[in-house]
């Protein structure tokens, strides 16, 4: 079974001195406080290892794209991790979060305000037999203190906390999501630009190839031996690879203006100088156990925080059924001369202590309660089925590094025979003895095929970045116990 976690690192806490000044109220209301529940169990089975994974390794480096061993790629990852706008979004909400969670906690601590005035009024003058009898001034000078505090008796409070502190850890959660996805999209992105690089080098190879048939097959027209049809079909092939290069200009020229958006940059101000596929390094990526995903994959991180939320608010809104038991107190001095304003017989004091049973409100907190529950239950929903695609996404990664990698050693076999039938046949021509169909025919499966090769070495390093993606990035090195430890 999944076993649920509760470790999530530094949390926001309320510390300080004021939090003593309520340590009695804390000790008396968490006498009868109702305990917020533990986590739903997901209930899934855990596989003891992944389908098509080899033998058990190293996991991946935290810094895992130094594997490939470009340092153009490794300045782009560093650079993207620090200036990424999305990244930057993230942390913001992270920020947002801690405030809301310290606003929560506002509530388990007690509220005090001061105040002062000088209050000065007139009596009206009044009339008698005659006579006039004139106003009378009176000023009045006060200063007073105000406390309030809610006895936290059915945890309410402190779930309305614990809940905001789980949403803050699920923030820090997305933000690595958001920061995995960034760098998982640069890596794919540069291997873009390296592959359209190697494709157009191609393309242009191609031309030539199929100028130099053009040429011979010319020659053979003066010489009799050749006809314009042959001369036709020739220019076709030779227009169809110029017509290649247009839209491997725009791949290149669109995965520039990615990597720019990812670092934060212009356009103008990116100079990627990209090189080869072949100049690029085959890290060996092993998987580990499919029990350690679960704590290296910052979305199930992320979904259990937030279960771990919803299940604090059912506590918060199971408590809103019992009375509100609230402490009010005020005190200070008040007094006509403001010379005598803090002497003893001015003082005053006031202590209120009151308890508030919802009666009936129109099934407002059965509906809370209830949308809390539901609420959860499509949280635990979310989660199993975050940890089901994980494990789903580690083996479709791994297939595909298998796949992608039989795919390229074929691809190869194909590019070799294929570039020795157009040699061949290249040099029957110049002596007269090639057929025109059989000359046609092996360019142009020699020019798909070398197009082809450089499309299947992409996609096994896009495979190898989709499980490097599937296992949540790098992991932190393990800490090995020692032999002679007691």
């Amino acid at each position: 079974m999944v076993a649920v976690r509760r470790s999530y690192g530094p949390r926001p806490r309320l510390l300080g001195a004021a939090s003593r000044v309520v340590a009695l109220g804390l000790a008396l209301s968490s006498a009868g406080c109702v305990l917020t529940q533990d986590l739903p169990d997901p209930a899934l089975d855990v596989p003891s290892q992944y389908k098509y994974a080899g033998k058990p390794d190293a996991p991946p480096p935290l810094d895992w794209w130094r594997g490939f061993r470009s340092a153009e790629l490794t300045q782009l990852m560093e650079e993207a991790q620090t200036v990424n706008l999305d990244i930057a979004a993230a942390v913001s909400r992270i920020f947002e979060a801690d405030a809301q969670a310290r606003q929560a906690g506002a509530a388990l601590l007690p509220s005090l305000s001061g105040s002062g005035s000088e209050t000065y009024s007139r009596t009206s003058g009044s009339s008698s037999s005659g006579l006039t009898n004139g106003g009378r001034e009176v000023v009045n000078y006060s200063a007073s203190l105000s406390a309030s505090y809610q006895l936290d008796f059915w945890g309410q409070n402190r779930d309305a906390l614990q809940s905001a502190e789980e949403t803050a850890h699920a923030n820090r959660f997305d933000r690595d999501v958001v920061a995995l996805t960034t760098l998982a999209s640069v890596a794919n992105a540069y291997f873009q630009v390296l592959a359209s690089q190697d494709r157009l080098r191609t393309a242009q190879s191609n031309i030539a190839s199929a100028q130099r048939i053009l040429d011979a097959i010319k020659e053979r027209r003066k010489a009799g031996t050749g006809t314009d049809l042959d001369v036709a079909q020739q220019e076709s092939v030779l227009a169809n690879q110029k017509a290649l290069v247009p839209p491997l200009r725009q791949t290149l020229d669109q995965n520039i203006n990615a990597l720019a958006v990812l670092v934060s940059r212009p356009r103008e101000s990116v100079r990627i100088s990209g090189g080869s596929l072949n100049q690029i390094a085959i890290p060996r990526v092993t998987p580990g156990l499919p029990s350690e995903l679960l704590t290296q994959r910052p979305d199930i991180r992320r979904q259990e925080a937030q279960l771990a939320s919803a299940t604090a608010n059912i506590g918060n809104a199971r408590a809103q059924f019992f009375p509100t038991i609230q402490l009010t107190g005020n005190g200070g001095y008040q007094s006509s001369a403001l010379v005598s304003l803090f002497q003893p017989h001015a003082a005053f004091f006031q202590l209120v202590g009151s308890a508030t049973q919802p009666i009936f409100d129109g099934g407002k907190i059965l509906g809370n309660f209830e949308f809390a529950k539901a609420r959860q239950d499509e949280l635990l929903q979310t989660y199993r089925k975050t940890i089901v695609q994980a494990f789903a996404d580690v083996d479709n990664a791994l297939y595909s590094i298998k796949q992608t990698t039989i795919k390229l050693q074929l691809q190869r076999d194909v590019v070799a025979s294929s570039r020795r039938a157009f040699e061949l046949a290249e040099q029957q021509l110049r002596a007269g003895t090639a057929d025109i169909v059989t000359v046609l025919n092996v360019q142009q499966t020699l020019f798909q095929a070398e197009d082809a090769l450089w499309q299947a070495q992409l996609a096994r390093l896009l495979a190898i970045v989709s499980l490097y993606q599937a296992l949540g990035g790098g992991w932190e090195p393990r800490m090995e116990k020692p032999v002679n430890a007691l």
